[in-house]
């Protein structure tokens, strides 16, 4: 009797809409009576207590209503078509890059004119980094958004953008943007009426009299960014009140133990999905629930919280997926794809954080046994969700697989992370890597690391040098990353520049706005002369670009590349030789890469304990045939290459 209240009342409340059951909205009405319920239940977990519970929750019935009609004929059609493939993202056939558009293309309306460019790489799958408006001295690229309905004027208009993803869809391209659920700008108009003393608003955020619960709060959270904004409170003399700063001290925690946040987030949320956003990205989950006693981080809430917004978007546009932007460890990773009722319903994409990590821990140590020993936990990620997978992006790489991993290979957790950060900001005495520490905690001494996928490989310094030898080993190592990352499963996402083998940009250091973040030197402006040297036979641009194409096109060409759990690591009887085999039931793919500067010899009895039956292979980028040899001859992997072999019989 009590579901079918609710489902009365919602009816009821969305007839006075004007939504009524009818074969026209038959689709939206199956959706909605299928979750209802299920929503209802979390939302009284979460907000059962809370004074507006129930006022909230029919606000959120109206959302549903208004969102829906002004979804557009095209992207209900859209939503179809993405139901009828099942699980759309988890296609070999999409590869996706990362930009900033006004450092990339200089603004949106320049953007459709740089789409043949991407399509000739075999890009299709845009992520635009964040565009909606931010202050210019306080921006946090972006992530410190002062109104999530405008964009900037530095990038263009809203108008502009919709028209790029109408360009994008007519072009057969995939967009995603981020939603900043966390926190908002202190210029944010609902700040702004913080400040002014509005009590409603106030309550948007964690607000505090004194310092008696921000140092409660204090002695159990984590410090974020310890070098550059310490602390997690920030005193704001306009309302004589601390409020909480988990990133830095213009950003604002968002209160979502408030449901009016809740609901006006999830407008914001299905606003974006009618601009026609295939994959909203959200920025910093695991911190959007806060908790007295505990870290803040990763909380029960924060996954029911998701687990509604999920519903919500599924009710009202299907076709959008989500991913979660949550940089944790292997474990705690895997609960943002759900679990126990929920698994494979909460977010449907995640960052393989670990794995991008793990890459560079090969590169710096030419030891493949720490990678080997993660994937136990990697491969846990259910089935009908994915990974994005990647080399680079805009953030730094941190280094924090499970020390666990580190001693099972051998290794000191705490020597073997001193070795990479010494070797990748360049101290260490051979090293080629031109990175740089970030966010150093000045009594742990943890740190993660910042540059560009070509200076970490090495290109800058060799350009420096001048060395021939040096720079074509550079080279070797950008495509074997890209390489690993593109063919692993997922989607492969690129990070813009890296196509060409862009090195570090200095120029943040003369901007006020990025100087204290050394994360802006692998954020690079682009140089259209320089991208357009791809088309010179010859020049680094050209063989970098060259070999990422293939590579692509290689990942498009089998269906074992696209992401069905279908994926099995071969021991690591050569350390120096990650390798791993794709399969469908009628194929079979053999992926080495060789993580050193000297050929590689890999038994064929490492073939032979995951394919026992098979005799031949076929190397699918030389056509060159093998026959399986006994247990003491080699396969000879070159050094820092790859190769897909195919299984034939």
């Amino acid at each position: 009797m009590y579901q079918q209240a609710i489902y009365t009342q919602a009816s009821a409340l969305l007839a006075a809409q004007g939504l009524e059951i009818s074969s026209k909205h038959q689709p939206f009405f199956t959706r909605f009576l299928a979750n209802l319920g299920t929503l209802h239940s979390l939302y009284t977990q979460i907000y059962g207590s809370h004074p507006q519970a129930e006022a909230e929750w029919q606000n959120i019935l109206t959302t549903f209503a208004t969102q829906y009609t002004q979804r557009s004929t095209q992207l209900h059609k859209r939503d179809v078509e993405k139901a009828q493939q099942s699980a759309w993202f988890t296609s070999n056939q999409l590869v996706g890059m990362s930009l900033y558009v006004d450092r990339f293309a200089g603004n949106l309306a320049n953007m459709p004119s740089k789409l043949a460019y991407l399509r000739e790489l075999g890009v299709n799958y845009l992520h635009l980094m964040p565009l909606f408006q931010s202050p210019p001295q306080e921006s946090d690229g972006g992530y410190a958004v002062s109104d999530f309905r405008k964009v900037d004027e530095k990038f263009g208009t809203t108008q502009e953008l919709v028209d790029l993803i109408k360009a994008l869809h007519k072009n057969n391209m995939y967009v995603m943007l981020d939603i900043v659920l966390n926190h908002t700008s202190h210029h944010h108009a609902w700040a702004q009426k913080a400040k002014e003393g509005d009590a409603y608003y106030q309550d948007f955020y964690y607000c505090f009299d004194d310092r008696t619960m921000p140092d409660a709060f204090e002695k159990t959270m984590p410090e974020v960014f310890p070098e550059s904004a310490p602390g997690s409170f920030t005193y704001i003399p306009e309302m004589n009140k601390w409020v909480m700063t988990v990133f830095h001290t213009y950003q604002w925690d968002l209160n979502f133990t408030n449901p009016a946040v809740f609901n006006a987030m999830l407008d914001i949320i299905l606003l974006y999905a009618n601009m026609g956003v295939d994959v909203l990205r959200i920025d910093a989950p695991a911190f959007i629930w806060k908790q007295l006693g505990t870290t803040c981080q990763n909380l029960p809430q924060a996954h029911t919280l998701l687990q509604m917004l999920k519903l919500c978007v599924e009710i009202v546009a299907p076709g959008m997926a989500l991913l979660g932007e949550a940089i944790v460890a292997p474990k705690e990773i895997m609960k943002y794809f759900g679990e126990g009722n929920f698994r494979n319903k909460e977010c449907d994409i995640a960052y393989n954080a670990t794995q991008m990590a793990l890459q560079w821990d090969v590169l710096a140590t030419g030891n493949t046994q720490v990678m080997w020993h993660c994937q136990t936990d990697i491969l846990q990620k259910p089935n009908g969700c994915t990974w994005i997978t990647y080399t680079r992006c805009h953030d730094d790489i941190g280094l924090a697989y499970d020390d666990e991993n580190i001693y099972k290979a051998g290794f000191s957790p705490y020597n073997h992370r001193k070795f990479l950060k010494e070797y990748y900001s360049g101290t260490f005495a051979g090293s080629t890597a031109k990175g740089a520490l970030f966010s150093v905690h000045p009594i742990t001494q943890d740190a993660r690391i910042s540059g560009s996928l070509a200076s970490l490989c090495g290109l800058e310094y060799a350009l420096e040098k001048k060395d021939s030898l040096l720079t074509q080993q550079a080279i070797q190592k950008i495509v074997l990353m890209q390489a690993h990352s593109l063919l692993l499963g997922g989607i492969p996402m690129l990070f813009y520049g890296d196509e060409v083998g862009y090195t570090n940009d200095y120029s943040y250091l003369q901007d006020a706005g990025k100087s204290y973040d050394n994360r802006w030197m692998h954020r690079p402006i682009i140089d259209w002369n320089k991208n357009n040297l791809y088309q010179q036979k010859g020049t680094i641009e050209h063989t970098i670009f060259e070999a990422t194409k293939d590579i692509i096109a290689l990942r498009k060409k089998f269906d074992s590349f696209s992401d069905a759990k279908n994926i099995q690591w071969l021991y690591p009887h050569n350390v120096h030789v990650a390798g791993f085999v794709r399969y469908t039931a009628s194929e079979n793919l053999v992926c080495l890469f060789n993580y050193h500067g000297s050929n590689a010899f890999l038994t064929w009895f490492a073939f032979k304990e995951v394919l026992p039956n098979v005799q031949t292979y076929v190397n699918v980028l030389t056509q060159q045939t093998y026959t399986v040899g006994a247990d003491d001859e080699y396969f000879i992997v070159n050094a820092f290459d790859f190769v897909v072999l195919k299984a034939l019989h």
